[in-house]
């Protein structure tokens, strides 16, 4: 929305609802804002087209599909050059663990979030995978105690 008009109030409200609750309906969403339904479909439809709202999605329980065990890993690579740093992450975005990935100012290099079903698969992806890349000059994993606060 770099070119048109700055957000206004109902907007910012439009995006509050949608963000608690991406599956209201239009009429639901105008109630809440205040608007009939119409002039809030436009207000979504122009949000969406100007690449405010990026998408929809369904937020999963990690437990339910195997994936219980989260790390956040720092890691430090060799590489300086555009092409070897392009190649890591290129390789590392492709591994179906990796739920976040990161490149970082100052150290470390990148941040990843890694999720798996347990300890042992945990192991795998850190052996078989991530220490094996010739880029990776440290790893450091960080197991989570408890999550306190997560967003979509």
């Amino acid at each position: 929305m770099s070119n048109e008009t700055p957000l206004d109030a109902i907007d910012r409200e439009i995006i509050f609802h949608l963000r608690q609750d991406g599956r209201l309906t239009n009429v639901e969403l105008a109630k809440r804002v205040g608007l009939t339904a119409p002039p809030c479909l436009r207000r979504v439809k122009r949000l969406e087209e100007s690449g405010v709202i990026a998408g929809y999605r369904a937020v999963i329980d990690p437990e339910a599909v195997g994936r219980g065990l989260e790390v956040l890993i720092d890691v430090e690579i060799y590489a300086q050059d555009r092409k070897s740093f392009e190649e890591f992450e290129s390789i590392v975005a492709a591994f179906e663990e990796v739920v976040e990935f990161r490149r970082m100012y100052g150290r470390p290099d990148y941040f990843i979030r890694v999720a798996v079903a347990d300890h042992a698969a945990y192991e795998a992806f850190l052996t078989g995978r991530l220490s094996g890349l010739p880029a990776v000059r440290r790893l450091e994993s960080h197991l989570t105690m408890k999550t306190i606060k997560t967003s979509p």
